[in-house]
């Protein structure tokens, strides 16, 4: 099977899953607008307006979470196509034909990444949604997901410190949840924050442990950091546009959902923190 055959298979995979998704989205958005119209009726029967208020915010996010789909996606399928094209009709031909055919196996797996973060956010919006809470040890696990992103902060250049302490830190906590939010944030890091420098560090905390994950990227400014954890939002000024506004977003939700708390400092042109807490076991 040929490269180019192979990036055929993947977008031919990534339109349909993205298919499934807006259709499973849109059937699960009626049923819920259907509901919540018969609850807003009645609240404002009895006399409470609020509800209506809250339902038209809510229509309002998801439109914008439709509008943005829908731009996320067709942008790099359209530029897949127009790489795959050039190359499979000979307008490309030998060492650019290469570079066009590898271009688009990358942004293959850039559209696979947004999906994949896209099936994270329909799962924690759906009444199937479960963690596994079991108790682990902390420092073990964070270890173990590390390990993994070693070679890639060599192959971005991105200097790393890790100061994990060798006694154990005992947490009720979702394995899968936990490594999804570590990777969430060292992603964010590498993604956007146009950093060299990355350090994690976990410590005790008064009956918590806290996890530091800093960089020395270039930062972001006041304002948008009242925002980051929301859906959509993304930060603009001298920041990538790659990205679903969703990652942080995900992050937040799983550590809501894992009694913990999550907070970020950041100094523009100087870096930023994410600090999060877990309470430990008795």
């Amino acid at each position: 099977m040929t490269l180019y055959t192979e990036t055929i298979i993947v977008i031919g995979i990534a339109v349909a899953i993205f298919s499934v998704c807006c259709s499973a989205l849109t059937v699960r958005r009626v049923k819920k607008q259907i509901l919540e119209m018969s609850d807003a009726l009645e609240d404002i029967k009895n006399g409470n307006g609020n509800r209506l208020s809250v339902y038209r915010q809510m229509e309002e996010t998801n439109r914008q979470l439709m509008t943005s789909l829908s731009h996320d996606v067709r942008t790099p399928l359209t530029t897949l196509i127009g790489y795959l094209d050039a190359a499979h009709k000979g307008i490309a031909c030998g060492k650019e034909r290469e570079d066009y055919i590898e271009t688009a196996r990358r942004k293959a797996h850039d559209l696979k990444e947004y999906i994949d973060v896209l099936f994270d956010w329909f799962k924690l919006g759906s009444n199937e949604f479960s963690m596994n809470i079991v108790e682990v040890d902390l420092t073990e696990l964070t270890r173990n997901i590390l390990i993994d992103w070693i070679p890639i902060f060599e192959d971005t250049q991105v200097d790393f410190t890790i100061d994990i302490p060798d006694q154990p830190f005992r947490v009720q906590i979702d394995p899968d949840g936990y490594m999804r939010i570590l990777n969430n944030l060292i992603q964010n890091v590498i993604s956007h924050s146009h950093a060299d420098k990355i350090a994690i560090a976990l410590s005790e905390q008064g009956g918590n442990i806290k996890i530091l994950l800093s960089d020395n990227g270039i930062g972001i400014d006041k304002e948008d950091l009242k925002h980051i954890f929301d859906r959509l939002y993304k930060c603009d000024k001298g920041r990538s546009e790659k990205g679903s506004g969703l990652g942080l977003a995900i992050v937040h939700e799983l550590v809501e959902k894992l009694n913990g708390t999550i907070t970020a400092d950041s100094v523009p042109g100087e870096g930023t923190i994410f600090t999060l807490k877990f309470p430990l076991t008795d």
